[in-house]
């Protein structure tokens, strides 16, 4: 059998190249030419090969599946990616919160679970977490929580003391970080944990009729965890431990699937519910509002090349569809507007031309110009126009993904619900869903973590903190922590 000769080494615009391994000189041993214009184009694109790393989930990585409808959720969305019989092709990424992107995946953190479902509607992402809550329920202290849980502007190290000083600080940080010290906090791999919306949406079904809704995404492997020991030991021996699992298990065949299942809330109830349904630190119990099968995701196919399918994706929760929209929670509104923004600041004004972020509609805007604009532009580029360009079609696409507000303009916390206390949750979480195997390791793993560098007055205010979540388990950490 004739031996297939490999393809010819070319420059980025596909002029062959004479050698792959010799700059152009004067003799053998004389300077390298200017005119070696391969050898310049190699080390130019190499210094410029890195784009900025995302400010919080850097460490990550991702695989490309499809969402298929399984029980008919009609009546309460029009959303076409969720109509019967419905199959959508879906990318989904996975990462850390804190870590930069060398960082071992795992390390004690939250996890993204991040989604893009390329529907027939345009592409409708959700940003979410494997956790139904989160440390904060306002904007305003989102950066300055992810800066705590980054490393000193002196020492260049992360530091525990910081993070337990915006913590206990923050008495909303109490249900988020009782799910974090326990067992749910090193995920054995991403096959083997949950995705929330977190977040709370709207839902509007062909009659125009409003709902509020969660999203929960019920791993098909069964949840399974790490010990903070079998996790350090793993971060020292494989950084990327669970980057790696996904992989092979895709390559392999076993390919990780989710049934995707929601809580419904009529849109009336929202009003007098017993906690705020907005709160993003806040869950709704299952005894409320059950959950109800909607589909279910696979994932079945790996990157080919992870810069261009998994680093460069933008993950944005504007890119909502019909039938989709936001609610009050006042983090999804602020992240409706940051995260586009953080995208146009790492990737440029054109990100979404990138072919892992491009629709599989047609797009028919009015965006113009920009670098690395890659889609042609025609006349007309403004609206309206009298030349035949694109019209919004407010009759088909009406919006009403929306509710009513009014009151004065102020700094100021939710009105609170009946049981709007910060702690009753975290609360309940470790009395009646923990057993004493799991409260035992929560203890353990707080006590491990106050110990390290967490300085006396901040240690104090941490006992008292967990004491609010559940006496006894305060105690025994303060226990642990003072080696009574």
């Amino acid at each position: 059998m004739k031996e297939k000769k490999p393809k010819h080494t070319t420059t980025d615009t596909g002029i062959p190249v004479s050698s792959d391994e010799f700059s152009l000189t004067v003799g053998p041993d004389g300077p390298i030419l200017l005119q070696d214009h391969y050898l310049i184009e190699q080390m130019a694109n190499f210094n410029r090969e890195r784009i900025p790393e995302r400010q919080p989930h850097a460490k990550g990585s991702g695989a490309f599946g499809h969402f298929k409808v399984t029980k008919d959720v009609s009546k309460y969305t029009k959303a076409a990616v969720f109509q019967p019989g419905a199959t959508t092709d879906t990318l989904m990424r996975f990462s850390t919160v804190a870590g930069e992107r060398g960082s071992p995946d795992t390390w004690r953190d939250p996890r993204g679970f991040a989604l893009k479902f390329y529907t027939s509607e345009g592409n409708y992402d959700m940003v979410g977490n494997n956790t139904p809550v989160f440390f904060i329920r306002d904007p305003m202290k989102f950066q300055h929580f992810i800066r705590s849980q980054k490393r000193r502007a002196d020492t260049n190290l992360r530091d525990h003391d910081m993070q337990w000083d915006f913590w206990t600080l923050s008495p909303e940080s109490a249900h988020q970080v009782t799910i974090l010290m326990g067992d749910r906090g090193i995920p054995k791999s991403w096959r083997h944990m949950n995705g929330y919306s977190s977040h709370t949406y709207m839902w509007v079904n062909a009659k125009n009729q409003r709902f509020w809704v969660k999203y929960h995404f019920k791993t098909d492997q069964g949840i399974d965890y790490l010990t903070q020991k079998d996790a350090d030991r793993l971060a020292g021996e494989d950084g990327d431990y669970h980057t790696r699992d996904l992989y092979d298990a895709i390559k392999n065949g076993d390919h990780p699937s989710w049934t995707f299942k929601v809580q419904i809330m009529p849109f009336k109830d929202a009003e007098n519910y017993r906690f705020n349904p907005f709160d993003l630190t806040k869950v709704w119990p299952h005894d409320d509002y059950p959950l109800i099968e909607v589909g279910k995701l696979t994932l079945d196919r790996n990157p080919t090349d992870h810069h261009t399918e998994i680093e460069q994706a933008a993950f944005e929760p504007n890119n909502l569809v019909p039938g989709i929209g936001i609610s009050p929670d006042k983090m999804l509104v602020a992240r409706v507007f940051a995260y586009a923004d953080a995208h146009r600041a790492r990737m440029g004004v054109n990100y979404r031309q990138i072919p892992v972020n491009r629709p599989k509609v047609p797009v028919n805007s009015y965006s113009k110009d920009g670098a690395m604009r890659m889609q042609n532009v025609s006349d007309p580029v403004y609206a309206p126009n009298s030349k035949g360009g694109p019209q919004a079609d407010p009759e088909r696409y009406p919006y009403v993904e929306k509710w009513a507000a009014s009151g004065e303009f102020m700094h100021s916390a939710y009105t609170p619900h009946k049981e709007d206390n910060d702690f009753v949750q975290p609360g309940t979480l470790i009395r009646e869903v923990m057993d004493d195997a799991q409260r035992q390791r929560l203890v353990a793993n707080v006590v491990g973590h106050l110990k390290n560098g967490v300085s006396k007055p901040i240690l104090e205010r941490a006992f008292e903190y967990w004491r609010n979540i559940d006496k006894n388990i305060g105690n025994r950490i303060a226990k642990g922590v003072k080696g009574g």
